[in-house]
């Protein structure tokens, strides 16, 4: 799914009605913009190639030895089903409390060196080895969302200032995307999910640019900025995949549209073709649904330097994740 990101933090649920759909496993789409020459692949790093064996994988795109076998839907099926019940595996639980590697947010009663199974998440692994991955150590769908939930829900935490916050989930959520991944998992709970992410990263887009001018800060807002758009990206090769068996997905056209306002005067990473190609290639519907539409005319009215206009329509037709762009 994801692209090759950089190295993990060290600081480092979801909605939970998502329904259980088939396992998917698309080819190349070519409905995003991509970051290298190669078309973009699902479960693959736009920068590596297959990896099996005990070749080290990085997340979020590490590829499983391809053992797929049909489901009874005709949809191929995972060969890999991870079984961890918990937040995070047992086994990195203890090694962590050995290390004293636990974050503040898992430490039971304060202790650096104490955590439990309703405090310790995942953290995400630069690289791993495909030879060694035991299923034990990967948690399912449902785990992941319970997880995700979880995180979201410490985004109105108090005790602690965002920054801290934000680095927590920041890197837990990319150990989230690592086991869908892992799993080779595209279905409505794995869109849900990363819908999910995706609202986490523009959030934390508002609110880390407030501290852009200092240097601590500003990295982090840059990094979110990164994984927003890799979040993103994937995202759209998700629906890709989906809408081959299911049609347009409900919620395809307002993520879409979050893309193309990430063009109002921010840095984006260069994802490799214009913004006027990426338009021609995704499909007439979502061209013409109301949130895109809106996002095409803030667009519009920000090159043309019509700011009045600009914040006039901002003010009475966008949603709340759009105008937290208008900044």
């Amino acid at each position: 799914m994801d692209k090759h990101l950089a190295g993990g933090r060290g600081g480092g649920g979801s909605r939970g009605g998502g329904r259980k759909s088939g396992f998917y496993r698309g080819g190349s789409s070519n409905s995003v913009p991509s970051s290298s020459a190669p078309p973009w692949r699902h479960r693959r790093s736009d920068h590596t190639e297959p990896v099996t064996g005990s070749q080290a994988i990085s997340d979020p795109s590490p590829s499983i030895p391809e053992q797929d076998t049909k489901s009874e839907h005709g949809f191929i099926a995972p060969v890999l089903i991870g079984t961890c019940p918990d937040m995070c595996p047992e086994k990195e639980r203890a090694q962590r409390e050995r290390l004293r590697d636990l974050s503040v947010f898992e430490r039971l009663n304060g202790n650096l060196g104490r955590t439990s199974p309703s405090l310790a998440v995942k953290k995400f692994c630069r690289t791993m080895s495909t030879l060694h991955m035991q299923t034990s150590d990967i948690r399912p769908p449902s785990v992941l969302q319970n997880t995700l939930k979880y995180l979201l829900g410490l985004l109105e935490s108090t005790s602690h200032p965002f920054d801290v916050v934000h680095d927590f989930i920041f890197d837990r959520t990319r150990s989230i995307r690592q086991d869908l991944t892992m799993q080779q998992i595209i279905n409505e709970q794995a869109i849900d999910m990363y819908e999910e992410i995706v609202k986490f990263h523009i959030t934390s887009h508002c609110k880390l640019a407030r501290y852009s001018g200092k240097s601590d800060e500003s990295s982090l807002y840059y990094l979110n900025m990164e994984q927003l758009m890799k979040c993103l990206l994937s995202l759209f090769d998700m629906y890709d995949t989906a809408r081959r068996s299911k049609g347009v997905i409900k919620n395809e056209a307002e993520f879409r549209s979050y893309y193309v306002l990430l063009h109002l005067g921010c840095k984006i990473p260069t994802m490799g073709n214009s913004l006027s190609l990426w338009f021609c290639r995704i499909p007439f519907s979502i061209l013409q649904s109301e949130e895109m539409c809106l996002a095409r005319t803030l667009l519009r009215y920000y090159r043309m330097g019509d700011y009045k206009q600009f914040f006039s329509t901002t003010a009475t037709g966008a949603s709340h994740l759009q105008s937290v762009h208008k900044h």
